[in-house]
């Protein structure tokens, strides 16, 4: 399926209020420029498809539905991005090396995530940096107040911003299904979209969670939004890491790829 093609599917789905792969930012502001150096974008022909957080020099963390069925080799991940407009000389951009699924499941979106080794090393600077994660099985508490993040549309039939949005949720039970952690935006038709899923969601400084569907529409008001559990895997996340991980570069080494 092309990307234009799953987009009509993932629209359609969501006007019949099931579930839909996510997340755009609606309802958001524009974040202060490189105030979240983990956040990442994957891109295929230029062109921003998905979120994703840096969680190591060499590995970020993204939903798995946004590689499902993708040739890894034409996705390009882009680190130190903040106007996708401009050719930002912050930039730092990878190939896809290995792919790192645990038991996603396509029909019901369980397990939701994926960790992406890159074909190198970034180079940590106050606009690349790692975000931090959960210890396991220590997610965020009802009521919590956390972060969504994205460069997706800022509505259905509204534009794609050129700058990082960001927008401040709270945590909820109510609706949402044990396997994920959900928000809402209190009094208001705000949340994540279609079209940019995997992005983070940050709560008291830790990443708890991975943009993955919601239902009923793009800030429904009435429905929470979705993210994979980040704590529920920070093992599995931590082995994978530890088990390849170099040392971060200097940023001045020439061997680092920044564009």
């Amino acid at each position: 399926m092309t990307p234009s093609s799953a987009f009509v599917a993932l629209l359609l789905t969501t006007l019949l209020a099931g579930p839909a792969l996510a997340s755009e930012i609606v309802g958001g502001r524009p974040a202060r420029p490189h105030a979240w150096p983990f956040m990442v974008s994957l891109q295929q022909r230029g062109g921003h498809f998905c979120g994703a957080t840096l969680i190591a020099p060499n590995f970020v963390m993204s939903a798995a539905h946004c590689t499902n069925g993708m040739n890894i080799q034409g996705i390009q991940v882009v680190l130190g991005a903040h106007d996708l407009s401009q050719r930002e000389p912050t930039r730092q951009v990878f190939r896809v090396q290995r792919i790192f699924e645990n038991g996603y499941d396509p029909t019901t979106l369980q397990n939701d995530i994926v960790i992406i080794q890159l074909n190198g090393s970034a180079a940590l600077n106050s606009n690349v940096g790692l975000a931090q994660l959960p210890a396991q099985n220590q997610g965020p508490r009802n009521g919590t107040r956390c972060l969504a993040m994205g460069w997706g549309r800022l509505g259905t039939n509204r534009p794609t911003p050129s700058v990082l949005q960001e927008l401040d949720v709270n945590v909820v039970t109510s609706g949402c299904r044990r396997t994920n952690v959900c928000t809402l935006v209190p009094r208001r038709r705000a949340g994540i979209c279609f079209g940019d899923s995997g992005g983070p969601l940050l709560c008291n400084g830790v990443i708890q969670g991975i943009d993955s569907f919601i239902r009923g529409g793009c800030g429904s008001g009435l429905y929470p939004d979705s993210f994979a559990p980040v704590a529920q895997y920070a093992n599995w996340i931590n082995s994978i890491i530890r088990r390849d991980s170099p040392a971060p570069m200097h940023p001045r080494d020439p061997a680092s790829r920044i564009h």
